[in-house]
């Protein structure tokens, strides 16, 4: 072990190799196929491999600067009743597709920075318990709270979740499945 690494036990252990886990079985989906597949989909939903990749980056990215500045990083406020501009839902769409001047190396480069980030929070932040108000928004509880431990709870679910989907549309496109 390097003087650079930190050495982590317990539940800060059982969190980055949980996430490992999950982010291999997102990644194992995506081995060998190519952008113009990780851009195809293959089911009635609009996902796509590329796009998963790239959502479940964003979404982390979005979480862990939560844990770091608050409410602002993981959007919210506004007036939810009013129709949603439609360059706003043009910039929301398009973290959900692999675009055509994108790539699937250059999207997992950057989850693998994305992860590189969180998992070194996990390592070092003082304190899981640290809280951070949601922003108002229609699908928070008003006035809650969430701890970075949950926040990383809830990165690891949402990464398991799409690690399934992506499974679903992989074996769709070509019959290879990542469990079994």
């Amino acid at each position: 072990m390097t003087t650079t690494e930190t050495s982590v036990t317990g539940e800060r252990a059982d969190l980055l190799e949980t996430l490992a886990a999950h982010r291999g079985f997102l990644r194992h989906t995506v081995q060998g196929i190519t952008d113009e597949q990780a851009r195809q989909r293959t089911t009635a939903s609009e996902l796509t491999l590329g796009g998963l990749i790239k959502h479940v980056a964003d979404t982390e990215r979005g979480w862990v600067d939560f844990i770091l500045t608050g409410p602002d990083a993981v959007g919210g406020g506004g007036d939810w009743s009013e129709e949603i501009p439609p360059e706003v839902l043009a910039e929301w769409e398009a973290k959900f597709r692999l675009l055509p001047d994108e790539t699937l190396a250059g999207v997992l480069a950057e989850y693998d920075e994305v992860a590189r980030r969180t998992d070194e929070l996990v390592r070092t932040l003082p304190d899981l318990d640290a809280s951070q108000p949601l922003p108002e928004a229609p699908w928070f509880p008003k006035g809650a709270r969430r701890s970075a431990r949950r926040v990383f709870l809830h990165i690891v679910a949402e990464t398991a979740q799409h690690a399934g989907h992506a499974d679903i549309i992989r074996e769709s496109l070509d019959g290879q499945k990542t469990m079994g």
